[in-house]
């Protein structure tokens, strides 16, 4: 099954949980781009990477403050799990499921 597609996600931050919608676009080449978006705003992921069913992405996030993202998740079938990394903050939990 392709990672393609649009997952319902939640991150478990230290401001409390964050939904949000990441598009998956499998460029069929081992990359992949889409985006983020959510009550803070959206953040385009230019260049992601797949490794088989896993993928991995970094996002430059501005609001509350600017920070670079570091993003991993696997994905089985219509779950995704992974994480955020979020420099000094530390990871957070990264978790989901495919609505489309």
């Amino acid at each position: 099954m392709s990672v393609a597609g649009t997952y319902s996600t939640t991150v478990k931050s230290p401001m409390g949980d964050q939904s949000g919608t990441l598009t998956v676009k499998d460029n069929g080449d081992g990359t992949f781009s889409g985006s983020m978006a959510g009550a803070m705003g959206s953040m385009d992921i230019p260049s992601g990477t797949v490794d088989g069913n896993t993928i991995s992405w970094k996002m430059q996030m501005t609001v509350p403050m600017p920070m670079t993202l570091d993003c991993t998740a696997t994905i089985d079938g219509d779950t995704l799990t992974g994480s955020v990394n979020a420099g000094a903050f530390g990871a957070m939990p990264l978790s989901g499921t495919r609505t489309g």
